[in-house]
């Protein structure tokens, strides 16, 4: 089995190149990449050599989704990281398995042996189409269109698109409309990224989901930040987190 291995953090390169060997001696790790531009330099000269790649989702200069704007990935991806908030997106690219970090042998035992059940089942060429279906069906998925709100004693019901953000304030979760109102929502902020349509909706911060259709201008903040500014009038800023930032505009720039 021929991998490569797209991870920053040198002990965590060594440590899953340890883990591969213990499952499999025969396994030939070809190359170990840290950033983006490594990645895509050697994976465009050089996928059709592989079997398999494993990758961090926070590299060196971004997020590894930027990977996939720059080349196209054939081949079937395990991904690992330390944060659980990209399972969505690493499924609607090549990924076929989601590690979180700190990877275990049994973890990534789980993840090899689909990889191979995988290939049993399908053949080596035809993963990436299989992979491929799955991404589908996840962007075609259906998403939540109607949210139910409380006003004093009486329940309405307004569409998701008329929604420009959702944010959270302790424990309690706002739907805002853009004529400025807010109504509590009974979801968390976690609930609701899976619950939006992706391409609509995105989670900018710990706080806030913002609405694309409601974005009035973007600009350029402190510390290669990004400060969104909605249509709706609101007394609170708004800043894309730093490890957010790359997938951030991928986003916003759409397909």
């Amino acid at each position: 089995m021929k991998i490569a291995i797209v991870e920053d953090e040198l002990p965590a390169a060594e440590k899953l190149t340890r883990y591969l060997k213990k499952y499999d001696e025969g396994v030939d790790v070809l190359q170990t990449m840290r950033s983006v531009e490594d990645a895509v330099a050697w994976l465009t000269k050089n996928q059709s050599e592989l079997d398999l790649i494993f990758m961090d989702i926070q590299l060196l200069d971004g997020l590894s989704f930027e990977i996939f704007n720059k080349v196209k990935i054939e081949k079937p991806v395990i991904f690992t990281t330390a944060h659980d908030e990209y399972a969505i997106d690493a499924f609607q690219v090549n990924g076929i398995a989601y590690l979180l970090k700190p990877v275990t042998f049994v973890g990534l035992s789980a993840a090899l042996m689909k990889f191979q059940s995988l290939k049993m089942q399908l053949g080596g060429a035809e993963i990436s189409q299989s992979v491929k279906a799955v991404s589908d069906q996840v962007a075609r998925k259906s998403y939540k269109d109607r949210f139910l709100v409380k006003i004093r004693d009486h329940i309405q019901s307004l569409k998701s698109e008329e929604a420009t953000m959702f944010y959270a304030e302790g424990r309690t979760v706002y739907l805002v409309t853009e004529d400025g109102r807010r109504y509590i929502i009974d979801y968390k902020l976690e609930a609701l990224e899976e619950l939006l349509q992706p391409d609509k909706f995105y989670r900018v911060n710990r706080t806030f989901i913002v609405n694309i259709d409601a974005i009035k201008d973007v600009i350029v903040y402190s510390n290669s930040r990004l400060k969104v500014v909605l249509s709706t009038d609101f007394d609170k800023e708004i800043i894309v987190s730093r490890d957010k930032v790359s997938a951030f505009k991928g986003w916003f720039e759409g397909k």
